[in-house]
């Protein structure tokens, strides 16, 4: 269960990275081979990219690979780094829990309306989904480093 939980954002992109090459290979074959595209494959394939970009922000988290400038940071000692580390983190954690919070909602007033995409009649709220279910993702991944600097600062604390 464990592994699963650590792992997941990896599983569900990995998951969605197959179907959507999958579609898209399917699109092209039945354009080009047979003369007929599907009508609702397009759609769904940008569907999934959203939802890829938003779960790949949690991985990114969990990697380490979100952008950022460090300039400031790689002149001070290891300790004022942590430091810096845990300030950017609860910022960042406040403002994907902001994130989260909007996004759901604009999911709960779109639910509401009743929309449906154009294409294959889908309700309009599973794509917007995407938003506060990787602001939740990405929240729980940083609160994964933040107690792991936390820790790291009780070392350097535990040091002295």
């Amino acid at each position: 269960m464990k592994k699963l939980i650590e792992n997941l954002d990896e599983y569900v992109l990995m998951t969605m990275l197959a179907f959507s090459t999958t579609l898209i290979f399917l699109q092209v074959v039945m354009r080009y081979v047979f003369g007929n595209s599907l009508s609702w494959s397009e759609e769904l394939a940008r569907y999934l990219y959203v939802w890829q970009t938003w779960v790949a922000s949690s991985y990114a988290v969990k990697r380490g690979r979100h952008l950022r400038i460090t300039s400031l940071a790689d002149k001070t000692s290891q300790k004022s780094r942590v430091v810096v580390e845990i300030a950017v983190l609860a910022i960042w954690l406040a403002f994907s829990i902001f994130l989260c919070y909007i996004a759901s909602s604009l999911c709960r007033k779109i639910f509401n309306q009743g929309q449906v995409s154009s294409a294959m009649g889908l309700p309009m709220w599973i794509a917007y989904l995407a938003v506060p279910t990787g602001t939740v993702l990405m929240s729980f991944r940083l609160v994964q480093q933040l107690a792991r600097n936390i820790a790291k600062l009780k070392t350097f604390a535990d040091a002295n």
